[in-house]
């Protein structure tokens, strides 16, 4: 069962893309991962929502059905592969965010313990601290956390190189 919720978005507007077109991303996405999951026999609900100008699809389940598809690696290969489905149906590049298993709020956890540590570096007189190389999606979640705790951060480098870099301000 798929469900919609729609939130205004100043990103999806910046970008010309409205919430119908990414609610529509969001449907095929959610049908190229039902098929996955049927090819698996794994059972999971989709829930479709637009977030912050993407559409964000959430898969999630009542027992530990989702546990071998919920890692970090696997879930980034899942969206990548949804992400060109949904390219190859659509003709438009894709941003949608999936998230499987609550697996988007241990990666979230996870980078706040890596911020955790850059502050601990700048505490120790350390001018700057960078972080490992990362997504596009990670590396905004950084900046938000980054911001939250009013540090600056900054990325750095090209592709599977860019990074982040924490300073105090």
């Amino acid at each position: 069962m798929s469900t919609i919720d729609e939130r205004s978005s100043d990103s999806a507007a910046e970008s010309n893309t409205t919430i119908a077109d990414l609610e529509h991303e969001g449907d095929v996405a959610a049908d190229f991962l039902e098929g996955l999951l049927d090819i698996a026999d794994i059972d999971g609900d989709l829930t479709l929502d637009v977030r912050q100008g993407r559409a964000y699809v959430s898969v999630e389940a009542e027992d530990d059905a989702l546990r071998l598809v919920s890692a970090p690696d696997t879930v980034q290969a899942l969206q990548e592969l949804t992400r060109l489905a949904v390219q190859n149906k659509t003709g438009a590049f894709s941003r949608l965010i999936l998230d499987i298993g609550g697996s988007r709020d241990v990666r979230r956890r996870q980078l706040e313990t890596l911020v955790d540590h850059a502050e601990a570096k700048l505490d120790e007189g350390a001018s700057q601290a960078s972080l490992p190389s990362m997504s596009s999606y990670e590396r905004k979640l950084v900046h938000d956390i980054v911001a939250e705790r009013n540090l600056i951060s900054e990325s750095y480098g090209e592709g599977a190189d860019r990074h982040t870099v924490i300073r105090r301000r």
